[in-house]
């Protein structure tokens, strides 16, 4: 089944420093750039929600810990890992126009989180990012994660969790995992054990998942269509995050690669929300200011 929807546009309902008919037209300008075909590639048995932390700095230096709400749907054939925000906004009946909603729309904007479909299609990993005003989708064959099981033993939500590490994409990361839940399914880009991913943490204390509630829940699975998607390799999305993102200037002028904005080729829409001037590029907020740059991937 195919769904429309238009995201990523309720808070451009706010604006009032264009007068009413700029901001109307506006509105219908962000209302038809942010048209997204959904195609619904599976329906979950499993709807999990972890909290995700990031250790880092902010630009003056001074050590800030950014957070986010990530949803993973577990389907029969394939899951999606993407931020809980986005899973509400395709249930029926979510608040958009709320302050709590775009303050959780910039926090994630710190966060730097891809979203990842496994074994869609089948036998692959599908990724999706943005660096603005580039929205990427890389899709690579999907890799086994070599597990060491250990005996450690923790309880997480009330089930009984076994312990295992690795090592993914240069980092190193220690999971508790159930085997009372019959999936092998995790945030991001982990998974592949006799059981969920309940709690993950990156060795070196900067990144971190765990469980925050889950509950057997049917939802449609989405795996979106937009025009503005380009393809690339995953090691060619890894290098144009740490190229951009790593770059020092990011976080005191998070736009500093695109000095010309003025003649930027996007869609944009300009707002203000609580006294705070905003703008959207491409369906996407853009960042004011930012934080260091702790990716999930080394290499």
């Amino acid at each position: 089944m195919k769904k429309l929807l238009v995201t990523m546009i309720v808070f451009v309902l706010t604006m009032g420093v264009q007068g009413q008919d700029d901001g109307m037209d506006a509105l219908m300008s962000a209302m038809i750039a942010a048209k997204i075909h959904q195609d619904s590639i599976d329906t979950s048995n499993l709807v999990v929600v972890y909290d995700y932390e990031c250790h880092t700095l902010d630009a003056d230096g001074k050590a800030v810990t950014d957070r986010m709400k990530l949803c993973l749907q577990v389907g029969q054939h394939c899951t999606r890992s993407y931020p809980y925000r986005k899973f509400l906004e395709d249930t029926d009946g979510y608040e958009y126009m709320t302050g709590e909603n775009y303050l959780v729309w910039k926090a994630e904007s710190y966060c730097f989180m891809p979203e990842v479909w496994t074994n869609y299609p089948d036998g692959k990993m599908t990724v999706r990012d943005v660096i603005l005003p580039n929205h990427y989708e890389a899709r690579e064959q999907r890799k086994s994660i070599d597990w060491t099981l250990r005996e450690d033993s923790s309880t997480i939500g009330g089930y009984l969790c076994h312990t295992a590490t690795c090592e993914l994409h240069g980092r190193e990361w220690t999971v508790s995992y159930a085997e009372d839940i019959p999936s092998s399914a995790g945030p991001w880009k982990l998974g592949g054990l006799p059981g969920l991913i309940l709690d993950a943490q990156s060795n070196d204390g900067i990144h971190h998942f765990t469980l925050n509630g889950l509950q057997r829940l049917a939802s449609p699975i989405y795996y979106e269509h937009n025009a503005i998607t380009q393809k690339v390799s995953e090691q060619q999305l890894i290098k144009n995050r740490k190229k951009i993102f790593g770059n020092k200037q990011y976080p005191k002028h998070p736009m500093y690669y695109i000095p010309d904005r003025g003649n930027l080729n996007a869609d944009k829409t300009f707002g203000e929300f609580g006294g705070e001037f905003y703008v959207i590029v491409n369906g996407m907020l853009e960042p004011k200011d930012a934080h260091v740059f702790q990716p999930l991937e080394l290499k």
